[in-house]
This record gives C-alpha cells, sequence and structure tokens, in this order.
C-alpha cells in the first residue's frame, strides 16, 4: 500500500497509509491530512488513489505545491516523489507496478501508446520491455483521476431516469452490454484491433495526448486526460465532460486514427 511520510525540518512526524481514493490535504480540520500552517491553504491538493496508482492536483491554492521542487498543477506520483507545503514535506513511498502480461497488455503499451516504437522495442529486448511498462504505468496512473469523473457523470444520469418499479417480484433481466472494441485507422499498426473488455481503457502518448476509454452500463464514454488539445470524435473536439461514443464513431488521438464499434 502506498503511504506519505510527514517531516519538518528533517524531523518525521508520522506516516499515513493511502486507503482511500481520495485523501485531502489542507490547514482546515476537514481534511484528511491536517496541516496546520498558514503556509498551507484551508483545501490545499488532493491525491486520488486507485489501485497501486496515485496523483495530486493542487486545488488552486494561494502559493502553490510544490514536487521535486518543481510547482505543478497535477502530477501522478512516483515513489521518493516529495511534495513541498511550506516547511512540511510528504514523502511519496509507493508501490511497484505489476508487469503487464499477455498479448492485449502488450498491445495497449507499445501498439496504441507508441507504435512508432514497436520495432525497436523487439529489437531491444527486455531492456525496451521495461521501458514500455513505464509508458504503460503513467498512463495508468492519468487514466484514475479521470475513470473516477466519468462514473459519476455516468452514475448521476443513470439516477435522473429510474425505471419505474416491476409489477412482479421478480425483476427483468437487463440486456447484455454490446462488448466495444477499436480499430486503428493509421499508423504502423493499422488494421489491428482492440477489444475493450476492461472498466478503463488507456490511449494515447504520455506527455503529448492521452485520452481514457470507460466501460460503464450505459455504454463506453471517452475522456479527455492529458494533453493541449483534446481528442477529436468525427472531427469534433470533445469537451471537458466525458464523451459517448456511439458505433462506427471515428476517434483521432495523438495522431492516430482509429475506429470504435459494438461487436454483434
Amino acid at each position: 500500500m502506498a503511504k506519505l511520510i510527514l517531516s519538518m525540518d528533517g524531523l518525521v512526524l508520522k506516516e499515513i497509509p493511502l486507503t482511500k481514493e481520495r485523501t485531502t490535504i489542507g490547514r482546515k480540520p476537514h481534511n484528511d491530512i491536517q496541516i496546520d500552517n498558514l503556509a498551507v491553504s484551508g483545501e490545499h491538493a488532493v491525491i486520488v488513489t486507485i489501485l497501486n496508482d496515485s496523483f495530486l492536483e493542487d486545488l488552486g491554492s494561494t502559493n502553490g505545491t510544490i514536487v521535486n521542487g518543481n510547482p505543478i498543477k497535477k502530477h501522478f506520483l512516483q515513489n521518493n516523489d516529495v511534495i513541498e507545503l511550506g516547511k512540511y514535506k510528504l514523502k511519496f513511498v509507493g508501490e511497484a507496478a505489476p508487469a503487464a502480461t499477455g498479448e492485449k497488455a502488450d498491445f495497449e503499451k507499445t501498439m496504441v501508446l507508441r507504435p512508432a516504437a514497436m520495432k525497436a522495442a523487439q529489437a531491444a529486448g527486455a531492456g525496451a520491455g521495461a521501458q514500455a511498462a513505464v509508458a504503460q504505468r503513467q498512463a495508468a496512473v492519468q487514466a484514475a483521476g479521470a475513470s473516477a469523473t466519468a462514473a459519476g457523470i455516468a452514475d448521476k444520469d443513470a439516477r435522473s431516469t429510474p425505471a419505474p418499479a416491476a409489477p412482479s417480484a421478480a425483476a427483468p433481466t437487463k440486456p447484455v452490454q454490446p462488448l466495444g472494441a477499436i480499430q486503428l485507422l493509421s499508423g504502423g499498426n493499422a488494421g489491428r484491433e482492440l477489444e475493450l473488455t476492461k472498466p478503463l481503457t488507456t490511449l494515447g502518448k504520455p506527455g503529448v495526448q492521452v485520452a481514457v476509454l470507460t466501460r460503464r452500463p450505459q455504454g463506453y464514454f471517452i475522456t479527455h486526460v492529458e494533453g493541449d488539445k483534446r481528442p477529436t470524435v468525427n472531427g469534433q473536439e470533445i469537451g471537458a465532460a466525458p464523451h459517448s461514443l456511439k458505433d462506427h464513431d471515428v476517434i483521432e488521438l495523438a495522431g492516430v486514427k482509429m475506429e470504435f464499434f459494438l461487436k454483434a
């Protein structure tokens, strides 16, 4: 389990395990980590943790949030990162990411995230494979924040239109949601397919443009995570909220075009 080590002037004050999905940091008492210092805003920052991945986001604090000496707005935490809040420091101690296995994992981390690097990865062997695993971890972390947002919006939509109660005790069987997939239309891996069986699938290139596809009971959604420009669907740039995908929508992300479709 990942944890934070709180210290001041080199003296360790306490350790805080990241057991919650959202861990808030600030001066006010309601925060999960309260730091009673005027340099810290009332609601200063938040750490979102899903599985083994955590990311830090500044909540518009007055003095900002610094990680490893650099001011950040949103930062994907890695082992031994040091968060600076006034005179206080929070050292992040994370868990090692599990190695990706299977053809689908390899497809996502090399074919989709970095298609141009496939030949180089094959030639480089284990060393390049490790680098690809790091890239996959970074992308998975980026997906964490967006997946939570997408889930909340989708659930809200579902609650806004409740179904009437069934007249009998036996509830009707819900139709099974068709399985979605994407097919690459451009790039070195054009023609390759990826079935979207997982609750979330990260696509793109870390540091350039990243999005996440989430599988919800209401269907599939694409959400922008990283990059100056948002992905496009059928030539139109998506907004900040999760965008519902329809059969045969064409997505363009990190310079690669792909088609989303539903399997019968």
